[in-house]
């Protein structure tokens, strides 16, 4: 039966084999949240493979340059399929200034993803070009894929949105491998594993050995749910002593966020949360989100000492604001800030975001382009200093992440693990995205770095998803989008030991990668003697 989808797809026109590909990407995003329909991988993936099988039609015999660009396209249409799909939620930024940005939309989501899908392309047509053998193709094109994903986090200031490995969150006992190999090492093996099915069309290999590879892919997940099952049965469960923290996430629309006559009834929301009784003990922190004051909290003394009456004795209120200089008649410094201030209204510790979203809070090469930030106002923002632990007193220090700085595996490790951070603070504002994939998708990507980490995760969101995490990205408590809620909840304690991913990074990864290239040349070499018909 396989090997008939396979010949029908190979008889493909060029342009019914874009189609499809374009058709399976989108399919493919179903994978990530808030679906996580993570089977559909296996079809999209496989589809994928067999529409650049070398017998296919995609270009005359000997026109190689041609069938290149042909295999290059292909990949490509999928990937604009794989992110159009992902990435919608892009689209909702523009309409909360419709007037001013709605105009904008197809040329941001456009090119936003058709530059993404160039990444695919690129290991399609790798995976294409590095050998026509089937078990090495498989195994080369899944490091192709999150090779690129792992380019594609620094790349241009980077946005690793959506990596591979975030379709597990779901699923707890597969999460934990992350701890180990992280987001890429983890995304390394789905992508391995999704495709392992391709075997079953081609003939080079006897009906045996397909069954056999299959049975690997089945096997290796098998074994990552198995030892992230152990680990779990083992997990401490703990909480801080004497930490409960209040999470108040104020449901504020973005349309309203900066309208000046509403800015006041706004800061008057957070404070009356924050005084809400408590439905067991009583709060010792609260935490605010991202920009949660619509003033300069640090230059602003009758707001501050507003804000200082909502600590509790000997904690902090921890939020987020926009911090700036001026020089008496215009701002010559922009910064998106958290605070920590305590019950007496003096701001104990700043940390200023370091890793900006591009057009959203400054326009890169500004003086060639002629239009304006999406957020409100014309100032860019400015970028921090870096990444940083922030000390919060009666709190073990937090490494601050502010919005989709979260989703950056490299900095959400402490400056020091010897007295390092004890947990991830991420303050977001999510009502960017409207009621869409957008927040689900957020938070399956700040999940990653408290099982890499070992650390737990607070994420206190303007509109949701405000959520807490224990140590091994298992969630404690999450909010509704667009509810206006306060959380009371205890601090998980982070692990007593480092995690391995913590240790050595993304280089656990690479070794993985190295080992599964190795396995390719093994493959290569038993099927020398082969017809170069294969697969």
């Amino acid at each position: 039966m396989a090997e008939r989808w396979l010949e029908a797809v190979g008889g493909f026109s060029k342009w019914r084999k874009r189609f499809l590909a374009y058709v399976l990407g989108l399919v493919s995003a179903l994978a990530f949240a808030p679906v996580h329909a993570i089977p559909v991988l296996v079809i999209s993936f496989t589809g994928l493979l067999w529409l650049i099988h070398p017998t296919s039609s995609v270009a005359p015999v000997g026109a190689a340059k041609r069938r290149r660009l042909s295999i290059f396209l292909i990949g490509w249409w999928f990937g604009l399929g794989h992110f159009m799909a992902g990435l919608y939620w892009i689209s909702f930024s523009f309409l909360v200034d419709a007037k001013a940005f709605a105009w904008m939309i197809p040329f941001a989501l456009g090119g936003i993803t058709g530059v993404l899908a160039i990444y695919s392309g690129l290991a399609v047509l790798l995976a294409y070009m590095t050998t026509l053998r089937t078990m090495p193709r498989i195994l080369l094109f899944a490091i192709y894929w999150v090779g690129f994903e792992w380019i594609r986090g620094w790349a241009f200031t980077g946005f690793p949105w959506n990596l591979a490995g975030t379709v597990w969150t779901p699923v707890d006992s597969i999460l934990q491998s992350a701890s180990v190999i992280g987001v890429h090492g983890l995304g390394l093996l789905t992508i391995l594993i999704v495709t392992l099915p391709a075997v079953l069309g081609v003939r080079e290999m006897s009906g045996r050995s397909r069954l056999a590879a299959v049975g690997a892919g089945l096997a290796l997940l098998a074994v990552l749910w198995g030892a992230g099952t152990m680990r779990l049965m083992n997990a401490q469960s703990g909480s801080v002593d004497g930490v409960r923290l209040r999470l108040v996430q104020p449901n504020i629309a973005q349309k309203d966020k900066w309208v000046q006559t509403l800015r006041a009834r706004h800061f008057q929301t957070l404070l009356r949360l924050s005084r809400q009784p408590a439905s067991g003990a009583a709060p010792t922190h609260i935490i605010w989100p991202e920009t949660a004051t619509p003033l300069f909290l640090s230059s602003e003394p009758v707001a501050l000492s507003a804000a200082a009456s909502v600590v509790p004795r000997g904690g902090a209120l921890i939020t987020g604001s926009p911090r700036a200089t001026n020089n008496g008649r215009r701002l010559t410094g922009l910064w998106n800030s958290v605070h920590v201030i305590n019950d007496e209204g003096r701001i104990l510790s700043t940390y200023d975001k370091s890793h900006l979203v591009p057009f959203g809070e400054y326009v890169p090469f500004r003086q060639y382009l002629g239009f304006a930030k999406v957020t409100a106002g014309r100032t860019d923002f400015s970028p921090g200093t870096g990444p940083g632990d922030l000390s919060i007193p009666g709190l073990p220090a937090a490494r601050p992440l502010i919005c989709y700085e979260a989703i950056f595996p490299g900095l959400s490790a402490p400056v020091s693990h010897a007295v390092g951070a004890g947990w991830l603070l991420n303050l977001t504002n999510d009502a960017w995205f409207g009621v869409s994939s957008g927040p689900y998708q957020h938070l399956a990507s700040t999940r990653l770095r408290a099982v890499e980490q070992g650390m737990p995760l607070v994420r206190v969101a303007n509109t949701g998803v405000t959520a807490v995490t224990d140590a091994y990205g298992r969630l404690r408590v999450a909010s509704q989008l667009n509810q206006k809620v306060v959380l009371d909840v205890d601090l998980p304690e982070a692990l007593a030991a480092q995690t391995v991913y913590s240790r050595f990074g993304d280089w656990t990864a690479l070794l993985l990668g190295f080992i599964i290239a190795a396995m390719a040349g093994i493959f290569s070499l038993k099927y020398r003697n082969l017809a170069s018909n294969g697969f």
